[in-house]
């Protein structure tokens, strides 16, 4: 066959092919750059598996230029125009916002699952202008728009092809021509989701409905989601559907932070041996560095990861201390974890509405101040496409040996979000920061325990997950302190749009 453009490892050009052949029996071949119909009745699922450093997100991008290049339509969930009956279609999906802004950031349009399973309805006025940006109608007139704000939303999508973006830049709002969200109806064709190691059983389902082709990239060291017994969904595939990339990549780059992770896959490392070899390659590297104690001012956007629940609430009220935040009060630049939508069932179109904008569990949001209206708050999602909105909130801050948490802003219902200073390990999965800190007290006491995960040691799996989410330097903190801040808390240095407020979203 011809090579890909790239070039690749052994183990990647295997798996490269083996997808490429899988897409090929589904009517795709990228070899000859051919589409045929998709046939209905067919199902396929693969698992691409490799550690940190691989190669998987160098593969799924070669693989998303090649689908492109043979002409498959790409399905970013910012908008779809008219289906045609012979289109194939790629959605390259993450579980979180973070995680599928890292891809976006290399390249690849990615979006969150949720994004997927719910579409936005557009006004009609305002889909005309859709149609166009996509090339699927000609310029139109519409009432309320000048020329100029038409000039200026098609230049936004010829630098950035966002059909939300481009209307933003318009000078509307996401409230003016997104009238809300459906769960979708119709199937999709091929769908790549990264991170898949995060899926659990609905989520894998709820993808096998959509998607008659699924390429799972996943990495088999890091943690199981909670509640599936150390198990991932691709566990469960045969071994004909699973690809294993061996070699790691960036390893031969000297990435001091990748050696440490691989490391932990030597079954006579102790806690001991480990911590003195993080103390030795923070000697020679600065990318790793042997910290007395937390740096509260990285917490503001970089959170400390722990293992225990009661570690994360100590470290959030040390570092609210610290920067001088009242008892009852969030400040501007505090950051905020997800805790997923309070709302009955009657609501489900503003759950919809949240979700898609970005408020799924899990997501990583910074605080901008209050709302207009009792109980809301205005919010910066981090990862998300349209960041900036003003939703009604219940945010809670835990405090240690206190029971009730204290709830700065207590609408009826809406968004629920606990404190993002501080994250256990398991809620870091699928994000990453340039700077990460891991407080190794924590997982002293795991490695104490021993607790074991799917045969392995917890301590370790704890660790790899934790220092993986490092992308330039990892700060390894080995006491229970907190060092005193050296700015203020602030939201400068946040991107804006300028765009409004995407989001007045109710809960009434």
């Amino acid at each position: 066959m011809q090579a890909p453009a790239l070039t690749f490892s052994d183990d990647q050009a295997e798996a490269w092919d083996r997808v490429a052949d899988q897409l090929r029996g589904m009517g795709v071949d990228l070899v000859e750059g051919t589409l045929t119909p998709q046939a209905d009745g067919k199902a396929s699922v693969l698992a691409v598996l490799g550690k940190a450093g691989s190669g998987k997100t160098m593969l799924l991008a070669s693989l998303y230029h090649a689908l492109k290049s043979a002409g498959v339509e790409i399905v970013t969930g910012d908008y779809e125009g008219r289906r045609r009956k012979d289109r194939r279609t790629l959605a390259i999906l993450a579980p979180t916002n973070k995680a599928a802004s890292v891809l976006r950031m290399r390249g690849v349009p990615a979006t969150t699952i949720h994004r997927i399973l719910y579409t936005p309805v557009y006004d009609p006025q305002y889909e005309k202008i859709a149609d166009w940006l996509a090339g699927q109608a000609t310029r139109p007139v519409v009432e309320g728009l000048t020329e100029t704000q038409l000039d200026r939303a098609k230049a936004f999508y010829d630098s950035l092809p966002s059909i939300p973006g481009a209307l933003a830049a318009a000078g509307l709002r996401g409230s003016d021509f997104i009238k809300g969200w459906k769960r979708r109806e119709e199937p999709l064709d091929i769908g790549f989701v990264d991170e898949s190691s995060m899926l659990d059983e609905r989520q894998f389902d709820d993808l096998r409905e959509i998607f008659p082709t699924l390429v799972l990239f996943g990495d088999p060291a890091q943690l199981a989601p909670v509640g599936q017994s150390g198990e991932m969904v691709f566990n469960k595939l045969g071994d004909t559907r699973k690809l294993i990339l061996d070699r790691i990549h960036r390893q031969v780059e000297g990435n001091p932070i990748l050696d440490l992770a691989h490391a932990l896959a030597d079954p006579a490392l102790s806690f001991e041996d480990f911590e003195r070899m993080v103390e030795e390659v923070a000697r020679h590297d600065d990318r790793v560095v042997l910290a007395q104690r937390v740096d509260s001012d990285l917490m503001a956007r970089s959170p400390v990861l722990v293992w225990r629940n009661a570690t994360r609430v100590r470290l959030i009220t040390a570092f609210r201390t610290a920067h001088g935040a009242p008892d009852f009060e969030l400040l501007p630049g505090e950051p905020l974890i997800c805790d997923g939508i309070e709302l009955p069932l009657k609501h489900r179109k503003k759950r919809i509405d949240l979700e898609a904008r970005g408020l799924i569990k899990g997501a990583q949001v910074i605080y901008l101040g209050a709302g207009n209206r009792s109980g809301f708050a205005k919010l910066h999602v981090i990862g998300a496409e349209e960041p900036q909105l003003s939703a009604a909130a219940i945010i809670k801050i835990e405090k240690p040996d206190e029971e009730e948490p204290f709830i700065p802003h207590a609408a009826t219902m809406g968004a629920a979000f606990l404190h993002g200073a501080a994250v256990t390990i398991h809620k870091a999965q699928g994000s990453q920061w340039e700077e990460v800190q891991v407080f190794a007290p924590d997982l002293y006491a795991a490695a104490q325990s021993g607790r074991m995960e799917a045969g392995l040691p917890l301590w370790k799996r704890l660790a790899y997950v934790a220092i993986t989410r490092a992308e330039h330097r990892l700060h390894w903190v080995v006491r229970n302190r907190l060092a005193m801040p050296q700015r203020a808390l602030s939201t400068d240095d946040l991107p804006t749009r300028a765009a409004p407020l995407a989001l007045e979203a109710e809960a009434e």
